[in-house]
């Protein structure tokens, strides 16, 4: 054990053999402290940074039907919606009141919404606010696109990116394994396109974030695996680009959803397991600076406890989120709770953008 803990503090990479025995067998205590000093590597000193932003979905209607998910509908649903140019306009203005300037734009995958649709949305949201951050759709939702326009993903993000996209999510990798995907979102891009979307991306220097839903039908292994294709594809990025700016571990959330009512699905992912999540990340993530604490579904204290860890980052207090709370996510912050408790935790609240860098 001490060997992989002095290979970790090396900043060398861990096989994935050697990521799964510290996952599984390293005493938690031991494996805090190894993700505690690895954060100080990474990013010294007692900051830990926030963000004022605001999810806004651009519809619940969505073709992929995730059996994890609660939020989506077809487009046939009395409960089907798109978001309006109004509805925008006031959840922006009221966005830039709160100190916040970044949207996250994400929502189900439409069957009439091509490339245009998100082409005039982004300009039309420009034109209005030139000071908007957009960090909009992700993996899944550029696959899609490029597969209804038969365009390549390349041609897809560069028309994007000149509409307003300014990064793009880590959503939809949820856990990067085809058993686990024809499992949770059949419907959704594969590994290999998840993964090809994210290539392209950091060819283009485009900001991007990297995720992991866990808590669900994984195994151990497919953990950790997930974390070496991240790696992976942030050790082959271009040179001097942005490639992955953070990792966002998160609990998967059960309530009412087909994972739960049709496989008798039960989450039991607890505190200490939770915590151990966030710690083997800093190892097995050399390349990767920051490491994002899901407040939202882990809770505040299991948040605040990641700190120690070897999490720099709480994430935004998330002005609005339909998505995760709709199965069952019912954790809310603000900003003077945020800043409180990563204060009353010992460390200095730092303001922050999408690129991680400190506003205040």
């Amino acid at each position: 054990m001490k060997e992989l803990y002095n290979k970790a503090l090396d900043l060398q990479f861990l096989s994935i053999d050697e990521g799964l025995h510290l996952y599984e067998n390293a005493p938690l205590a031991e494996l805090m402290q190894l993700g505690a000093r690895l954060r100080q590597i990474h990013v010294p000193g007692n900051a830990v940074s926030w963000q004022i932003d605001r999810n806004v979905n651009l519809t619940n209607v969505c073709v992929c039907q995730c059996s994890f998910c609660n939020f989506c509908c077809k487009p046939n649903s009395p409960e089907a919606y798109i978001t309006l140019d109004e509805e925008y306009d006031k959840k922006i203005v009221e966005l830039f009141k709160l100190g916040g300037k970044q949207l996250l734009l994400q929502g189900g995958m439409h069957p009439e919404h091509g490339l245009k649709f998100y082409v005039d949305l982004f300009t039309r949201l420009k034109k209005r606010y030139p000071d908007l951050m957009l960090h909009a759709l992700g993996p899944p939702e550029i696959h899609y696109i490029s597969e209804k326009e038969k365009i390549t993903y390349k041609k897809t993000l560069e028309t994007l990116v000149a509409a307003g996209l300014d990064s793009l999510p880590g959503a939809g990798a949820e856990i990067l394994s085809d058993r686990v995907r024809k499992i949770v979102s059949p419907a959704k891009c594969n590994k290999s396109q998840w993964i090809d979307v994210m290539k392209q991306a950091h060819k283009m220097n485009l900001p991007t974030s990297a995720t992991m839903m866990f808590g669900h039908v994984e195994t151990d292994r497919e953990i950790v695996e997930h974390l070496h294709i991240i790696r992976s594809i942030q050790a082959n990025k271009p040179e001097n680009t942005y490639g992955f700016i953070a990792f966002i571990p998160w609990i998967f959330q059960r309530k009412g959803t087909k994972l739960e009512k049709k496989m008798n699905f039960r989450n039991t992912i607890t505190t200490q397991n939770y915590i151990r999540i966030i710690a083997i990340s800093r190892a097995m993530l050399p390349n990767i600076k920051n490491i994002q604490a899901s407040w939202l579904t882990a809770g505040i204290d299991a948040g605040l406890l990641s700190l120690h860890a070897g999490a720099n980052d709480l994430g935004s207090i998330m002005i609005e989120e339909n998505v995760v709370s709709a199965a069952g996510a019912k954790h809310t912050i603000d900003a003077d709770t945020m800043t409180k408790a990563i204060s009353e935790a010992g460390f200095e609240p730092k303001l922050r953008n999408q690129k991680y860098e400190y506003i205040l």
